[in-house]
């Protein structure tokens, strides 16, 4: 993999979005077997707690295979002393890239000044931008730094926001076609990524641009990267129940393949994650059995089981019928 493997990317690139307890080590094996994007992202992981007593669980979270590259490590915090030392971290694990979360709503995370949080204060944002730069650069390699983001807190602050980070140059910037205060209540307007494209281009920057937000499938992914000219197209719940979403020769999955696959994740959940409260993999049983007569009551039998013994059995009891 190159120092930089953006650049060697066909535009427009599709990437895997960052989830937490998602896109778990468990998750990311599975679509990498049945149809992996052309840029892989791990849940976020607090670069403060890998460096204040919480490291030992948090680093599990990021562990990966050669077969999920390109990969790339995002981490939150507003200390550019930690994201330093997560970017020398994920450069030593070999990662080829981290990601600073600028777009997260959760709570817990802002009132760290983190996430979302951090478009309230550009200035700490391109600090902790030069920060992983640097840290980055390190054990004889470098790796790029993006940033994922919203394009606005409160409301439509693009015109602002973007062009600070575009200052601070990292390689790539995702951009959530919603303010934070919309979260997903409201639709996202990809006009927004469209303009991002324009100012980034009016600057004359070489950052790449990629979107993000309701995408609903790769054909839907081309048409608004068409649209918007952004180099990449980041999609997200998109792939829930759906580990083919990036393989362009498979057709819809049958109901049987779903509920085999959905068996396997369950096993590699038990196995990789077993730091993780079995109840994680609740959230994709409601994604794997839905859509067809008998799904809702096949549910809630899944929705009893406590760990992979049960869920085959459950499985295997609902075949025979």
């Amino acid at each position: 993999m190159s120092k930089n493997f953006w650049s060697n990317l066909k535009k427009p690139f599709f990437a895997l979005a960052p989830m937490a307890d998602v896109t778990d080590a468990s998750f990311r094996r599975i679509i990498t077997k049945y149809g992996a994007p052309d840029v892989m992202w791990t849940e976020f992981v607090s670069a403060n707690g890998l460096f204040l007593g919480g490291r030992d669980i948090l680093i599990k979270n990021l562990v990966f295979t050669d077969k999920e590259r390109p990969i790339v490590a995002q981490f939150f915090t507003v200390n550019p002393k930690f994201i330093r030392e997560a970017a020398k971290l994920a450069n030593k694990l070999g990662f080829d890239g981290i990601d600073i979360n600028m777009g997260c709503p959760d709570k817990n995370v802002e009132k760290q000044g983190a996430g979302a949080n951090l478009i309230k204060n550009p200035k700490l944002a391109a600090e902790l931008i030069k920060a992983a730069k640097d840290g980055a650069e390190s054990f004889g390699r470098q790796i790029p730094v993006s940033v994922k983001t919203r394009v606005g807190y409160d409301k439509d602050e693009l015109n602002s926001w973007l062009p600070s980070l575009l200052k601070a140059e990292p390689s790539v910037i995702i951009i959530h076609a919603r303010t934070r205060k919309q979260l997903s209540k409201t639709p996202a307007d990809w006009s927004f990524i469209k303009r991002a494209v324009e100012i980034r281009n009016e600057m004359k920057s070489k950052v790449l641009i990629c979107g993000n937000g309701d995408v609903i499938d790769i054909k839907d992914a081309k048409q608004k990267a068409k649209e918007t000219s952004a180099d990449g197209v980041m999609l997200g719940r998109a792939i829930f129940g759906n580990p083919w979403l990036f393989n362009k020769n498979k057709e819809e999955a049958s109901i049987e393949e779903k509920l085999k696959v959905m068996i396997e994740h369950t096993r590699l959940f038990e196995k990789i994650t077993p730091h993780k409260n079995f109840s994680i993999m609740k959230k994709h049983y409601k994604a794997y059995v839905s859509g067809w007569d008998g799904a809702k009551d096949f549910r809630v039998k899944l929705m009893k089981a406590e760990n992979a013994i049960d869920v085959e059995n459950i499985v295997d009891e609902y075949l025979k019928l």
